[in-house]
Parts: structure tokens; C-alpha cells; sequence
């Protein structure tokens, strides 16, 4: 099965799906924790952010909007990034799918808000999305332009 016959049938069933937690990590690198959430344990042994079901995780250039307007994006004063991720945290996603010529991922949720990968530098969209819920962890990513679907333990390009 291709990537994108494989992607049909995630993104059909992560609808539904409540958003459970939303973390910064390093830079504007975006997480997003969907369903049941899993506690994850730094290597030092303290708490870490918890892993979802399912995850989209974004290295650099995201944004958020809504039906008139983009309410913020990694290029946004982050002091307008916490309220816009408090519209994300509860929601449910209504829609995930890929826009572009390279893939980009777009969620819209319940409310009517998206949030979107939206790649401004060269090389590859960086983004990935995690499907925890089956006997393998399931990625999503791209790969010399196209969607690419692995375990997670290639190396990152």
C-alpha cells in the first residue's frame, strides 16, 4: 500500500479525536497530543510531556487560523501562541488532511480553527504524524517530496 492509500484511512479515523495536550518544544516546534494520553519519562528520570494515540508534531513554520484570518504562526510574537493553542486543547478534529505539490498537513477541529505545517525554508516539509494505537507505532513524514510512512527509527533527513 502507498503512503497516501495508507493516509486515507488514518486520517478518517483520528476524527473524533479530542486534542488531550499541546507543548512547545525547542525554537516554534509545536506539538500536539491527541486521545489517551501515555506519560513519557526524560532520561534523567523526571517527567517528560505525555505522548497521545496519536501526535503531529511540527519542527518549525506552522499556523493557526480561523474562518477570517491567521491568529498566529511560528513567525507570530509567541505572546500571541498560548491563547491560540488554548483554542486547540479540548477541541475535536473534524478534518486531517494534505494540501501541496509537498506535502503539508492541515487538522480542522470542531470549532471551525486549522492549524497547518506550512514550510517556508529549503529541504523537506518537517513535520510528522505518530499513530500509537496499533501493535506499531506508525509515522508519517516526508521524504524527497512525497509522504513517506515508517516506524519512526529511520534516521531524520
Amino acid at each position: 500500500m502507498t503512503p497516501l492509500k495508507a493516509f486515507e484511512p488514518f486520517a478518517a479515523s483520528v476524527i473524533g479525536l479530542p486534542i488531550s495536550h499541546v507543548w512547545r518544544g525547542y525554537g516554534s516546534a509545536v506539538f500536539i497530543e491527541c486521545g489517551k494520553l501515555s506519560p513519557v519519562s526524560r532520561r534523567d528520570g523526571s517527567p517528560g510531556n505525555p505522548d497521545g494515540e496519536v501526535s503531529l508534531g511540527v519542527e518549525w513554520s506552522w499556523r493557526i487560523e480561523d474562518k477570517a484570518a491567521i491568529r498566529c504562526g511560528s513567525w507570530s510574537e509567541e505572546s500571541l501562541w498560548e491563547p491560540a493553542f488554548d483554542t486547540l486543547r479540548n477541541a475535536r478534529i473534524a478534518r486531517c488532511e494534505l494540501f501541496g505539490a509537498l506535502p503539508e498537513v492541515a487538522i480542522t477541529f470542531d470549532s471551525g480553527i486549522r492549524f497547518l505545517s506550512f514550510s517556508t525554508t529549503d529541504g523537506q516539509p518537517q513535520w510528522h504524524l505518530v499513530d500509537r494505537r496499533g501493535d506499531q507505532e506508525q509515522w508519517f513524514t516526508v521524504r524527497e517530496g512525497r509522504l513517506h510512512i515508517g516506524d519512526g527509527s529511520e534516521p531524520t533527513t
